[in-house]
């Protein structure tokens, strides 16, 4: 720490670091704390030093020919002189104290004023002309928080759902300019989508998530780039009516086909324990799949694996649960205690385990998939009589009342699968 005294106020002197040479020629940064205090003038330094380095960096930032780079470092130069940025129009439309303020703040002691300063503080920098492509770029960089935690195969389904659903509107309607996008171009997308959900049995469900989709990646855009459009976004989604359910497999069917001896044998064996696994927990495929080794617990008195947001992102928060392993379930486990690597990050399980189900004559109707085990495990639960609050500890699902305690024990919830265990 530099600080300096003139007269009774505290001074903070520093050399200016060689990386802004170039945009500042000073040898030394010199700043008044406007205090008499050392205690406060040393609790002052951090912030102002910060705030002069996050300056710097943007009229570094500010030479790059990238228009969004200029934007974003007018932007981040407003801030570093206590302004918020606002485009030439809007800061003329300000109090005149502020405008007073503003010009001020572009001019050197000298007088002189500083031009990169200036087109930050009085909104000279105008806002890139962004495409729905651009858009989509920039989408991936303000994303972090979203993707943080999910697996290699989560975060290829995140993003390929946004790719497809970019891409779908550059087809339809092409790569415009955000400010170009009109209600009517919205609307002629509803409408390609209409068309599809008419003539080539597309659902609701998936167009109202490509519309979502397209729509989050523009307003979070256009939110977090500060780019201040007014998108005609508003009232797209169409009416889903009866979702699409998985039909659960009757328990004759788990008992006679799927558990007959040797029908799964020509399924790998990650995978056919995988199901098996599946048939007595009830557990999204996914979920069995993305167990680490310290999650499945073999040896405990009452064995059971946990299902933890760890490597992954859990499907709701009310998916992390512990599940015993009883009958067929507990053998397939018993055969891979330490998870199931081949499946871990990878999208292929359903789609292997659907695929082997119907080309051997194991599915029940033509509308079952792999899925529907889950829900045969929930219809059993609820045949025997099972509490909803246990059903919906078991499944993971969202109790609709509130939640006490810490739910049943494992005892408790052994005992209670075994009544409906295969």
């Amino acid at each position: 720490m530099s600080l300096i005294i003139r007269g009774t106020t505290y001074y903070l002197k520093r050399r200016v670091p060689a990386r802004y040479r170039a945009i500042d020629s000073r040898d030394w940064f010199v700043v008044s704390l406007k205090t008499d205090s050392r205690a406060e003038a040393e609790a002052k330094v951090p912030a102002v030093w910060d705030l002069q380095k996050l300056g710097w960096e943007a009229r570094l930032k500010g030479q790059s020919e990238d228009a969004m780079a200029r934007f974003d470092a007018a932007r981040d130069l407003a801030q570093a002189h206590g302004f918020r940025f606002a485009s030439a129009p809007q800061v003329a439309r300000q109090p005149l104290g502020e405008i007073v303020d503003r010009m001020k703040a572009v001019r050197s002691r000298e007088g002189q004023i500083k031009p990169r300063d200036a087109e930050a503080v009085l909104g000279l920098v105008a806002a890139p002309r962004l495409t729905v492509t651009g858009a989509l770029a920039e989408f991936w960089r303000l994303s972090e928080e979203r993707v943080h935690g999910k697996d290699a195969n989560q975060l290829r389904i995140w993003k390929n759902q946004r790719k497809r659903a970019i891409g779908n509107f550059v087809e339809i309607i092409g790569d415009l300019a955000l400010e170009d996008i009109t209600r009517d171009h919205m609307l002629d997308f509803r409408q390609w989508w209409w068309e599809r959900i008419r003539d080539e049995a597309m659902t609701a469900n998936s167009a109202n998530k490509d519309i979502s989709a397209l729509v989050n990646i523009l307003r979070t855009v256009n939110e977090m780039k500060r780019l201040h459009i007014d998108l005609p976004v508003e009232k797209l989604a169409f009416t889903e009516g009866e979702q699409n359910t998985r039909l659960p497999f009757s328990d004759a069917w788990i008992r006679d086909r799927l558990l007959e001896p040797g029908a799964l044998d020509g399924m790998n064996d990650q995978a056919r324990a995988i199901l098996l696994i599946m048939i007595n927990t009830g557990c999204r495929p996914a979920e069995i799949a993305g167990l680490l080794p310290h999650h499945i617990q073999l040896g405990h008195e009452w064995p059971h694996i946990s299902i933890e947001p760890e490597g992954r992102h859990l499907k709701t928060i009310h998916s992390r649960r512990k599940i015993p392993l009883l009958g067929v379930s507990l053998e397939a486990m018993k055969q891979h205690p330490e998870g199931f690597p081949r499946y871990r990050a990878s999208g292929n399980l359903s789609g292997a385990v659907n695929k082997f189900l119907r080309e051997n004559g194991l599915m029940e109707t033509a509308e079952h998939s792999m899925y529907g085990l889950r829900h045969s495990f929930e219809d059993r639960l609820l045949a025997a009589g099972v509490d909803e609050r246990i059903r919906a500890d078991l499944m993971g699902h969202k109790l609709m009342r509130e939640r006490y305690g810490a739910g049943a024990p494992l005892a408790t919830s052994t005992a209670i699968i075994q009544q409906v265990a295969f």
